[in-house]
């Protein structure tokens, strides 16, 4: 019998040689990711039972919290996946397979624009205080929105062009590392333009501090853009976290314009997104006193201030 008369569904299996690393890496990422959504869950649950976080801010947070859970719910599939094939030791491409790939671009997105939509938030209420509209609750779900559809539309001329390819070494479906327009394409909406942009954003606000200091009579202004570019420094710093640890995956991009790249590249990259996560939900509940107070609250604790410092027991 030969392989045109096999089924489909065997054809589609071939045997892989399965490194002695790749179990204990799938298991630790899939822990790493069950964590992140198991955090990110409490927090959009206490953001929607809380009366106190229902403010337009918290709400910006809630969106960064739902994108990253998405995120993270499409990482873990894979990754299961990806376990089941390296247990088996085969390569196959599931049907589902360039889809997850899709989405993955998708959440994504949405999760990096979310802190850029935060960032302009916090830059309006600064720059143009009185346009209250601008800093309503409707227009900002109204950017919410355009964010989310844009994320979804966009990613779908992968699909059309065939541009996401499984890659049998990594066990995953994403745009090969290459030149080509659909990898720079990528790259300009997941990663430049929302990074750029918020730290442009950043910039913008501490020169306009500046001026403004100098001209503000009352100290109570002066201390509302103080906390105001406080606020778009944490997101920086969230945004940072992110970058930093995505370095790897855009080193593999810079060297694949050039050089050979690892075989195992995208495991190797997704160790370090997968952390990244876990890092920085961590860091968006240190930073979001709300939501911080009210999971404290929760857990029967009060906080307790000192001069310099903040003092936490029971």
């Amino acid at each position: 019998m030969n392989s045109s008369t096999l089924p489909a569904s065997i054809n589609n299996l071939s045997t892989t040689i399965s490194e002695t690393w790749f179990i204990p890496f799938d298991i630790s990422m899939i822990v790493c990711l069950s964590l992140a959504i198991i955090l990110v869950s409490l927090f959009l649950l206490i953001i929607i039972l809380d009366k106190t976080c229902h403010t337009v801010p918290i709400m910006l947070i809630g969106n960064s919290c739902l994108g990253l859970v998405m995120f993270s719910g499409d990482g873990l599939i894979m990754t299961v996946i990806t376990l089941k094939n390296d247990f088996k030791q085969i390569d196959h491409q599931g049907s589902s397979c360039i889809f997850l790939g899709y989405l993955s671009y998708v959440f994504c997105t949405i999760m990096n624009h979310s802190f850029l939509l935060q960032a302009i938030y916090r830059y309006v209420s600064v720059v143009y205080p009185t346009r209250l509209f601008w800093q309503s609750m409707k227009f900002q779900v109204l950017l919410v929105c355009i964010t989310w559809i844009y994320s979804f539309i966009y990613p779908l001329v992968f699909i059309f062009t065939d541009a996401i390819a499984y890659n049998y070494d990594n066990q995953l479906c994403q745009i090969p590392l290459r030149i080509s327009f659909a990898l720079v394409f990528m790259i300009l909406n997941v990663y430049l333009i929302p990074v750029s942009v918020i730290q442009l954003i950043y910039l913008k606000l501490v020169r306009y501090v500046k001026i403004m200091s100098k001209r503000v009579t009352t100290g109570n202004n002066l201390s509302r853009l103080q906390r105001e570019i406080k606020m778009v420094r944490r997101i920086v710093i969230v945004v940072t976290i992110l970058v930093v640890l995505c370095f790897p995956y855009a080193l593999f991009v810079f060297m694949s314009f050039f050089n050979d790249i690892p075989k195992y590249h995208f495991r190797i990259a997704s160790a370090f997104i997968d952390t990244s996560l876990v890092l920085v939900l961590i860091a968006l509940f240190q930073f979001t006193e709300p939501l911080k107070l009210s999971v404290l609250k929760k857990l029967h604790l009060r906080v307790v201030t000192v001069v310099p410092g903040t003092i936490w027991h029971r």
